[in-house]
């Protein structure tokens, strides 16, 4: 699949990309950058907020109706899961799966409306995931399955 700004890689899933983000290291500890008006993956401002997930917990299923989600895990390591159950999608029915963290998978990773998605801490510590959505969250507009449901594809058990 086709980048849509230099330095930023689609994956197999039909309007997601993933972009590398800037860690600036300093004498008091690194600066890490997330998002900029003029990123390529940027889709508008609702609201940011940050997300806990304890060592092995699941944080799964949900798809957003209107929703873009931009994630990035600042702290920790997060294994954050998508499925394409889109009707009319050139990749449906595909799973993809995503390494967030620091120091070497610190990342956006943009994930558009009418996809499932899901998310764990890998290791022994919890890892943070910020996100910055285009519109502010209703509870009308979301989905959520349990993390076990037969619609999805996934195991989280592996």
């Amino acid at each position: 699949m086709d980048a849509i700004a230099e330095g930023v890689t689609a994956s197999s899933i039909h309007g997601v990309y993933c972009h590398e983000l800037a860690q600036i290291e300093t004498e008091g500890g690194p600066v890490l950058h997330m998002l900029r008006i003029d990123s390529p993956l940027y889709t508008g401002f609702g609201e940011i907020y940050f997300s806990t997930i304890l060592p092995g917990a699941v944080k799964a299923w949900k798809l957003h109706r209107l929703q873009t989600q931009l994630f990035a895990v600042p702290s920790g390591l997060v294994e954050v899961v998508i499925h394409d159950a889109r009707e009319n999608s050139p990749s449906r029915g595909a799973v993809a799966s995503f390494l967030l963290g620091r120091p070497h998978h610190y990342r956006l990773l943009r994930v558009p409306p009418l996809l499932w998605y899901g998310f764990t801490a890998k290791g022994y510590v919890p890892g943070i995931l910020a996100n910055c959505a285009d519109i502010p969250h209703s509870p009308d507009e979301s989905e959520r399955l349990p993390k076990d449901s037969p619609r999805i594809p996934y195991s989280w058990n592996r």
